[in-house]
């Protein structure tokens, strides 16, 4: 099961008024574990960024004025989401932009939710936590989701945070001792932190001890045995 937890930053709120995209994040899963593999663009929207939307997210116009247009990027990006199930706070919003931005290419292109299951995660949450708040920074103070780089909004950090609150929210990969019960009031439930690792981490070494090694192990569990009575290691073989 391949899953792509996708996030967008726009110019501002409506695509009627022509508001663009200007970042795209997507964080990939499969099998409900993160793969490492991402996609990260940020787009020249060919228009100014409204000034309450640069609040949001500090993407300035002058940072875009580099930046590659959507149509040159579509291609790329459809291919890395393609096929796979959209996991996406308040779908609608980055959904209704993707398809903004499609509709201005020329010719017929293919929809993002012809290939793509849409699952929306603000929906879901409003139908766990009735009546709560359930903006991307309350879920993660509900499920323990370290977001204290979160200053500002980017699409790519606010897709791995997004990531981790889906996980625990859908029952996969919690502690066993988070409670539903928590408030927005600040009130924490029993989850660790979740910190995710960083990019590249290392596979842990596994060593294999020698003969030497191993007798000297041995001789150790026989020593336990002699003085106690019963040894549970030998008992169990390891």
């Amino acid at each position: 099961m391949r899953q792509i937890v996708l996030d967008t930053e726009t110019t501002g709120l409506e695509t009627s008024q022509d508001h663009r995209i200007i970042e795209i994040g997507c964080v990939e899963m499969v099998n409900r574990k993160l793969t490492g593999r991402h996609y990260h663009q940020y787009v020249n929207p060919q228009r100014k960024v409204d000034e309450g939307a640069m609040e949001v997210h500090g993407i300035t116009d002058q940072f875009l004025e580099d930046k590659p247009t959507y149509d040159a990027i579509e291609a790329e990006f459809m291919a890395f989401v393609d096929g796979a199930d959209l996991i996406i706070h308040n779908a609608p919003f980055d959904i209704g932009f993707i398809k903004h931005e499609t509709a201005k290419l020329p010719g017929r292109v293919k929809s993002i939710e012809t290939d793509c299951k849409i699952i929306d995660t603000l929906a879901l949450a409003r139908q766990k936590h009735p009546g709560q708040k359930n903006n991307l920074n309350a879920l993660c103070k509900r499920y323990g989701v370290d977001n204290s780089q979160r200053d500002l909004h980017g699409a790519l950090l606010d897709a791995e945070i997004l990531a981790d609150v889906y996980l625990l929210m859908t029952g996969g990969q919690v502690n066993l001792n988070i409670s539903d019960q928590s408030s927005d009031s600040g009130e924490m439930n029993q989850a660790s932190s979740i910190r995710r690792l960083p990019e590249g981490r290392p596979a842990l070494r596994v060593i294999t001890p020698n003969e030497d090694e191993l007798a000297s192990h041995h001789k150790k569990l026989d020593s336990i045995k002699a003085s106690s009575g019963e040894c549970i290691w030998q008992s169990t073989g390891e």
